[in-house]
Order: C-alpha cells, then sequence, then structure tokens
C-alpha cells in the first residue's frame, strides 16, 4: 500500500490562492453588477420597437449576469473550503483562477446579448 502521508499534510501557504482570488472576484463582481444594472438606463429615450427589443433582451442577460457573477462566488467560496491538504493544491488553485476570470466572461456575455440602442 502506498505511503500517502505526503498528500495528507497540511498545504503552507494553502491560504494565498484563495485570497488572492476573493481580493480579485468580490470587487470585479461589484463593478459587473453595478455597470449591468446601470446599463438598463441606455435606452431611457427610446421608443417603439427599438425600446422593446432592448427590453426584451435585458430581460434575458441580466439575470444571465447574475447567474454568472453567483457562480464566480461560489468558485472563490469553494477555492476556500477545499481541506487545506496538499493533494487538493491543485484544485485549490484551480477553483481559484476560475473565479475572478469568470467574472468579465460573464460580463461579455451579458454585453452580446443585450441589443443596445
Amino acid at each position: 500500500m502506498p505511503d500517502l502521508t505526503l498528500d495528507d499534510d497540511r498545504a503552507t501557504g494553502a491560504w494565498v490562492a484563495p485570497l488572492v482570488s476573493t481580493l480579485l472576484t468580490l470587487p470585479a463582481c461589484l463593478a459587473a453588477w453595478f455597470f449591468g444594472g446601470f446599463s438598463a438606463m441606455a435606452c431611457d429615450a427610446c421608443d417603439g420597437t427599438q425600446a422593446d427589443r432592448f427590453d426584451s433582451s435585458f430581460a434575458v442577460a441580466f439575470p444571465m449576469l447574475l447567474g454568472g457573477l453567483g457562480i464566480a462566488l461560489l468558485l472563490a467560496a469553494a477555492s476556500w473550503a477545499l481541506p487545506w491538504e496538499r493533494r487538493n493544491t491543485a484544485r485549490r488553485l484551480g477553483l481559484a483562477l476560475a473565479a475572478p476570470a469568470l467574472v468579465p466572461v460573464v460580463y461579455v456575455v451579458f454585453a452580446a446579448l443585450v441589443e443596445w440602442p
């Protein structure tokens, strides 16, 4: 039977990747939520079919934005929640990197779904 004691040892510095991820993800999510929310006013002066197209596309895109930002926050939380053992170092780093990287991707998808005036 292989010796697994090295994999079960506590990883030193395991808190660094989740901390950096949290410090990047939280402000990025807040900024994306802020700009996404205020973009609803982009078509205040629109009328008729242009306003209808904008409103219907925004009604689909904004919940998608919120869901994507929620997933990014869950990824950051999951990087903290993994046991701080050496065998989880790669998973923790992957989750920590995926969280802030997901935010601009979600915002670009949001901006692409909205039919801007």
